[in-house]
């Protein structure tokens, strides 16, 4: 089973444990199955994800959207993002340069190629940017890729 991740970015304090958990649930619902997280490792639900499936015994698969992508992370998730991009079974690359958001959709693209279901951390509204969650999860839809919406009642981002 390969689940790719797409999700809200900068969820802090109560939101962020409440995501942590919905995702740990999700995870433990395929467990006994082979199973491959298919992760950007942004900051966020794309690392948290990728962080449990491997503590799980799972096997990790990773998208490089752009070969600057990973000067356009914040700073302090550079140490996170390299540690886990060398755990990885296998690095997609989109082959761009420039970390913008049409090779984010790009590499999201490669993302839901790759998955059999996608975990989507997502409020339910429109994309704040091209290639946002909204329109990776409108993606999938359009690939016939299932989508299973993580989102704690009530939380706003």
């Amino acid at each position: 089973m390969r689940l790719g991740i797409t999700g809200h970015r900068g969820l802090h304090g109560e939101v962020e444990q409440q995501v942590r958990q919905l995702l740990a649930a999700a995870v433990d619902a395929y467990q006994g199955s082979d199973l491959t997280a298919v992760s950007m490792l942004a900051d966020g639900p794309d690392t948290w994800l990728a962080e449990l499936v491997l503590a799980r015994g799972g096997r990790l698969d990773v998208i490089v959207p752009a070969d600057e992508y990973r000067d356009g992370l914040p700073v302090g998730h550079h140490p996170v993002y390299d540690q886990l991009i060398g755990r990885a079974s296998e690095v997609h690359r989109t082959g761009l340069d420039a970390s913008t958001p049409d090779a984010h959709m790009a590499g999201s693209e490669v993302l839901v190629g790759l998955a059999d279901v996608v975990l989507a951390v997502w409020d339910g509204l429109p994309a704040r940017g091209r290639g946002g969650t909204a329109d990776v999860v409108a993606y999938a839809h359009r690939c016939g890729v299932p989508v299973q919406v993580l989102w704690p009642d009530g939380a706003t981002r």
